[in-house]
C-alpha cells in the first residue's frame, strides 16, 4: 500500500434508499477487474517491492467497465441502464480483493528462490494449484476474520484508513457525471498508452521496426552518449582512488540509475515525498555507500561481484531499520493494543452487515480447508495450521490498526514475526516456517484490504454485506489469476539475480528461512552488527516519529528500508515520480487534485498490462520466447 501524508476531511453520504448497488452488471465487471489486476499486479509487486494503491486504480477501470456497458445497453434499452459510485465501490472491492491477493506472489517467488539457494537442499515446488488453493483458503479466513472489526476500526475509532479514503474520493468524482470525470478518465488513458507504448518500445518484439529509426538516429545518440560520459567520466576521477572496484564496473552492477519505467514513475507520483526522499536515502547506502566499504574491508569479493552478494549483505540493516521499527510502533502503541482486544467484546452488527452467524461458520470451514491444503499439499502438521492461525489473529489486528493510522501495511513484518515464532517451534524446518508465515502474510493482507473497503463504502453508504460478498467472490479469482500468471512472468522475465523481477520482499523471506534454519555463524560477523545497528536506528526514529512537529523531518524506518532493498534504479524513478507530483501541486494545485492519481494510475497500469499480455503471447506461441 502506498504511504501518504495526507490528511482527509471525510464527507459521509448516505446512499438513496432506490440507488442500484450488487447488481450483475457490477459483480461481472468486479470479477473482470478482478482477473485484470490479479493478473497484472504481481508484476508490479515483483519490480518495485511493494504495491502502489490499487483500489484507486481499481475504482478507475470499474469506472471505464461500467461506462462500456451501459453505453451499450442504452443502445438496446430506453430504460435506465446507468452505473453509479455504489455499483463502481462493488467492484473496486473486488479490484482491491485481487490484488491484496496478487500481493503474495511474493510467497511463490520466495519458494523459488529457496530452491535456487544452493547448499539448502529445499526442493519443494509450489504447482499453479497448490498455489490456488493456498491463496484461496488463507484469504477467505483473513475476510471473514476481519468481518466483524468493521464496526469497531471503522466506525467507533474511525480510523483513517488513507487509501480508502482516496478510493472514497475518486468514486465520487467519477460519479459526478461531468466534465471532470470524463478529462480524469482521459488522462488516465493517456498515460496507459504512454506507457504501454513504451514498455513495448523496450522489448525485442518491435526493436526490428525500430532499427531504421535507430539508425537514423545512431549519430546523435552516440554524440549524446559520448558528452554524457565526458562528464561523468571527470566525476570519476573524483572518486577513483576511494574505490577498490572499477567505478564503471561498479555502476553497472548496482544499477544505479534511472530506469525508462514509467510505471516508477506513477508509483512515486502516488507514493509522495518524504516516502521517496526516504527511499532514495535507502538506495545511497545500500549502492553506494555500502559497496566500496564492503569492497575494500573483504567482506564482498570483487573477483565475480554480483548484484545479489551485495543485496544478501544489505538486506540485513534493511531488515533490522523496517522490523524494529514496526515493533516499535507497536509498543509505542500498546494503550491502543488493549482497547482493541477489549472492543472486541463490544463489537456490533448492524442489519446491512455480513451476519456473524455465517462468519463463525466461515472461519470454521476455511480453516479445515486450509488445515487440509496444507497437509496434503504442503507438508506442514495439523497441529502447526492451528497454532498459525491462532497466532496469526493477534497479529492481524495489529496490522489494522496500524494500517488504519499510518497507512502502511506491515504485512512482510507481521509475516516475519511469524517466522521467528516458527523458528522456536519448529527448528531448522524452511517450509514449515515458510508456509507458516505465508498464512500471517495472507490473512494480514486480505483483511487489510476488505477494512479499507469498508472504510470507502462508510463514505459512500455501501452496504458492507455486498462489500464482503465481493470480496469473498474476488478472491479465488485473484488467486486463480495470480496462480496462472506468475510461472508465466517467472519464465519470461525471471526471478531475483542481476536482470530478473528481484522481488526485495520475497528476499528478505528468504534471508529470514535460511537465518533461521542454519543459525546466524553462517553469516559474516559484519552483517549481524549492521542487523543490530539498523534496529537501534529502527526504533530511535519510530520513537521521533511520534512528535508531529518533528515528524516531516524525522527518516522514515520504512522509507530507509525499502529504498535499501528495491532495485536502486526504480528508486531514482520513483523519487523523479514524486520530484514531478511536488512540482505539479505546487504550480498547478487545482489541476493536480484532479489529475495526479488518473494519470499515475495510468502509468502503472500501461506497463503492467504488457508485462502480463507478452508472456501470455509467448505461452500460446504467438511470440517466441
Amino acid at each position: 500500500m502506498a504511504n501518504t501524508e495526507n490528511h482527509h476531511d471525510v464527507l459521509f453520504v448516505p446512499k438513496p434508499p432506490d440507488a442500484p448497488e450488487f447488481t450483475w452488471r457490477a459483480v461481472l465487471v468486479g470479477l473482470l477487474v478482478a482477473a485484470v489486476i490479479g493478473g497484472s499486479y504481481p508484476y508490479v509487486v515483483l519490480k518495485l517491492g511493494f504495491g502502489p494503491n490499487i483500489s484507486v486504480v481499481s475504482a478507475f477501470f470499474g469506472y471505464i467497465l461500467l461506462g462500456i456497458i451501459a453505453g451499450i445497453g442504452g443502445l438496446f434499452s430506453r430504460g435506465s441502464f446507468g452505473s453509479n459510485r455504489w455499483q463502481n465501490n462493488m467492484v473496486q472491492a473486488a479490484g482491491t480483493a485481487a490484488g491484496q491477493t496478487a500481493f503474495l506472489c511474493v510467497l511463490m517467488a520466495a519458494f523459488d528462490m529457496l530452491e535456487m539457494e544452493p547448499g539448502l537442499g529445499f526442493t519443494f515446488h509450489l504447482t499453479p494449484l497448490q498455489s490456488f488453493l493456498w491463496l484461496t483458503t488463507a484469504g477467505i479466513l483473513g475476510v471473514l476474520l476481519a468481518v466483524p472489526m468493521r464496526r469497531h476500526f471503522v466506525v467507533d475509532e474511525k480510523l483513517t484508513y488513507a487509501d480508502g479514503v482516496a478510493a472514497g474520493e475518486t468514486l465520487i468524482v467519477l460519479d459526478s457525471q461531468g466534465p471532470q470525470a470524463a478529462r480524469s478518465t482521459a488522462s488516465m488513458l493517456a498515460g496507459l498508452v504512454v506507457s504501454a507504448v513504451t514498455m513495448l518500445c523496450t522489448q525485442k518484439y518491435i526493436q526490428v521496426i525500430l532499427e531504421g529509426l535507430r539508425r537514423l538516429l545512431a549519430h546523435v545518440v552516440t554524440g549524446l552518449r559520448a558528452a554524457t560520459w565526458g562528464n561523468l567520466a571527470s566525476t570519476q576521477g573524483l572518486f577513483r582512488d576511494m574505490l577498490p572496484i572499477n567505478f564503471n564496473r561498479f555502476s553497472k552492477i548496482t544499477g544505479v540509475g534511472l530506469t525508462m519505467s514509467w510505471l516508477n514513475l506513477g508509483s512515486g507520483m502516488i507514493v509522495g515525498m518524504r516516502i521517496n526522499a526516504n527511499m532514495v536515502a535507502g538506495l545511497l547506502l545500500s549502492w553506494v555507500v555500502a559497496p566500496p566499504l564492503l569492497a575494500r574491508y573483504g567482506v564482498i569479493s570483487t573477483a565475480n561481484l554480483h548484484k545479489t552478494d551485495i543485496l544478501l549483505w544489505v538486506m540485513w540493516p534493511a531488515t533490522g531499520v523496517l522490523v524494529a521499527g514496526g515493533l516499535a510502533a507497536l509498543f509505542l502503541r500498546w494503550r491502543i493494543m488493549v482497547k482493541t482486544f477489549k472492543g472486541l467484546t463490544g463489537a456490533q452488527v448492524e442489519s446491512s452487515d455480513f451476519p456473524l452467524t455465517w462468519v463463525g461458520i466461515g472461519v470454521v470451514l476455511s480453516t479445515v480447508a486450509l488445515i487440509a491444503v496444507q497437509s496434503l499439499g504442503l507438508r506442514l502438521a495439523v497441529w502447526q495450521t492451528l497454532v498459525a492461525v491462532v497466532c496469526t489473529l493477534p497479529l492481524m489486528l495489529v496490522g489494522l490498526r496500524v494500517l488504519g493510522e499510518t497507512n502502511w501495511g506491515p504485512i512482510s513484518t507481521l509475516s516475519n514475526l511469524m517466522q521467528g515464532v516458527f523458528g522456536f517451534i519448529a527448528p531448522g524446518s524452511v517450509q514449515a516456517n515458510m508456509v507458516a508465515s505465508g498464512v500471517t502474510g495472507t490473512v494480514a493482507s486480505e483483511s487489510e484490504g476488505i477494512m479499507q473497503v469498508y472504510k470507502t463504502g462508510q463514505m459512500i453508504g455501501s452496504s458492507p454485506r455486498y462489500l464482503t460478498y465481493m470480496n469473498l467472490l474476488a478472491i479465488p479469482v485473484g488467486a486463480a489469476a495470480v496462480a496462472v500468471m506468475y510461472p508465466l512472468l517467472r519464465n519470461t522475465w525471471g526471478i531475483g539475480g542481476d536482470t530478473g523481477l528481484q522481488s526485495p520482499i520475497s528476499q528478505r523471506w528468504v534471508g529470514f528461512a535460511i537465518l533461521l534454519s542454519k543459525g546466524v555463524s553462517t553469516l559474516h560477523p559484519s552483517a549481524m552488527w549492521a542487523l543490530l545497528i539498523g534496529a537501534g536506528l529502527g526504533i530511535v526514529f519510530t520513537g521521533l516519529e511520534q512528535n508531529r512537529k518533528i515528524r516531516t523531518w524525522v527518516p522514515s524506518p520504512t522509507g530507509l528500508g525499502i529504498g535499501m532493498l528495491v532495485p536502486a534504479g526504480a528508486v531514482a524513478t520513483m523519487f523523479l515520480g514524486g520530484v514531478v507530483e511536488w512540482t505539479w501541486r505546487k504550480l498547478h494545485p487545482d489541476s493536480a487534485e484532479k489529475y495526479v492519481i488518473p494519470v499515475a494510475s495510468g502509468f502503472i497500469a500501461g506497463e503492467a498490462l504488457v508485462a502480463v499480455i507478452l508472456p501470455i503471447l509467448i505461452a500460446v506461441k504467438v511470440l517466441q520466447p
